[in-house]
């Protein structure tokens, strides 16, 4: 499951074909872009540059399930080493610090067996939840952010791929009391694999808390998940609450986040608190 960073496409090409299209964008010829974004894809069927995302987000393609495996494991290794700082210090995120104030003011004595961090990054949950779980396990498609969280330290086991695959594949090994899963969901769209891969590795009366982002009710127009302006998925919290109880999950809490900060402007969201019926 480890990312092949190898890349069998003409780089110069392709890297002058996307500033080509990213400029058109910018410029706000739309038509334009997206066209010249079709010649980015046909360069690189993988989309290491997130070209689907991005065409979802100015409305000249269909919203994708979620966002393509090469597009985010690139982000994050390019990112790695500045992450925590970027993140924490320049985009104010503290997800994993409101989702331990959530846990415990739902039991301030609560202690997890087993811990699983989907999305684990450099290590921000495990961070935050240092003391509130015994064995922690973290799972991110970067292979550069697995390298860093393993130099802190902080977890006792740690694996390279994408959150879904693992989950439904045999490194996924029996069953967590804590499933975290902060900054995940703006990557994906369609939640039902997850949320089936989720349930069925929590443990029965187990929690699972996790971060969304949202926009308002006419941005999303009766769709469950659309790409926002930043080419990131926003859910309705009616569709997760839904997705939640399908999968045998009760909410116990969605309480509305400033998820993070993007280009001076706050990122709306809701932080999630479920546990396995």
């Amino acid at each position: 499951m480890t990312h092949n960073k190898q890349q069998p496409f003409d780089q110069e090409a392709l890297e002058e074909a996307y500033n080509r299209a990213l400029a058109l964008e910018k410029a706000g010829d739309f038509d334009a872009a997206a066209k010249a974004y079709q010649e980015v894809l046909a360069l690189d069927p993988a989309d290491h540059g997130g070209v689907a995302v991005r065409l979802a987000s100015m409305g000249r393609g269909d919203v994708p399930d979620k966002a393509p495996e090469a597009y985010v494991a690139t982000l994050f290794d390019q990112h790695a080493e500045m992450f925590d700082t970027i993140l924490v210090d320049q985009l104010g995120y503290d997800v994993p610090l409101q989702l331990r104030e959530m846990i415990l003011e739902m039991n301030e004595e609560f202690c997890a067996k087993r811990m699983l961090d989907l999305g684990c990054g450099t290590g921000l949950s495990a961070d935050a939840l240092d003391d509130m779980a015994e064995h922690k396990t973290g799972v991110d498609i970067s292979e550069n952010m697995i390298e860093i969280a393993f130099e802190k330290g902080d977890y006792d086991a740690l694996f390279v791929g994408e959150v879904v695959q693992f989950l439904e594949s045999d490194k996924a090994q029996g069953v967590w009391d804590l499933i975290v899963a902060t900054d995940v969901l703006p990557y994906m769209g369609d939640l039902d694999r997850f949320f089936a891969g989720v349930a069925a590795h929590l443990e029965k009366g187990g929690y699972f808390g996790f971060s969304s982002e949202t926009l308002n009710e006419q941005c999303f127009a009766g769709r469950n998940f659309i790409v926002g302006n930043f080419q990131r998925f926003a859910h309705q919290e009616r569709y997760v609450r839904a997705m939640l109880e399908k999968h045998g999950m009760n909410c116990l809490r969605c309480e509305p986040i400033t998820v993070r900060s993007e280009q001076g402007a706050p990122v709306p969201g809701h932080l999630y608190l479920a546990v396995r019926d």
